[in-house]
């Protein structure tokens, strides 16, 4: 048996999972089971808690603390991105290697920067730009029509000046 769990003491669990969905149980119990939560009822506050991204793989913080579980949604920029262009929800199970052509808007990108800021790694916001617009390329979307990387040669050449926050 593990060491003695205190179940004052706040405990937070990463978890990825598809939004609007419940998930396996089996998956879940691993990692709940022992701070004494129930991973059905667990999955299914995580179903009802990720209801506007559904179809989407989205990460959940879990914050345990008490036996009672609180959970956040952490989007990823990717995830972001897919909501932004408005696609209608798709079903896994049927649907694969789904492509999103869709077009955002640049004030878009920089509200879903502003947004991933305190996670980035980037010292100033025309980086973290940069970054989502690396992640719309890799996502397959257009930026106001144009190619994402089109959008970060012009904000390197200073064409596109980035608000500073």
């Amino acid at each position: 048996m593990g060491p003695k769990f205190d179940p004052t003491a706040i405990t937070i669990v990463y978890l990825r999972v598809v939004g609007g969905e419940v998930g396996a149980t089996s998956s879940l119990a691993p990692k709940i089971g022992p701070l004494g939560l129930s991973p059905k009822k667990v999955g299914d506050d995580i179903a009802k808690a990720t209801g506007d991204w559904k179809g989407l793989k989205i990460t959940v913080q879990l914050t345990i603390q008490n036996r009672q579980a609180k959970i956040s949604v952490v989007p990823s920029a990717a995830s972001l991105i897919i909501k932004a262009l408005k696609e209608p929800p798709r079903d896994r199970k049927k649907v694969k290697h789904v492509q999103h052509n869709g077009n955002v808007t640049l004030d878009t990108i920089y509200d879903i920067a502003r947004e991933m800021r305190p996670r980035s790694i980037a010292r100033k916001l025309e980086g973290t730009v940069k970054e989502i617009l690396g992640t719309a390329q890799s996502v397959g979307c257009t930026v106001d029509g144009e190619g994402p990387h089109d959008l970060i040669d012009k904000i390197n050449s200073g064409e596109i000046e980035v608000p500073e926050s």
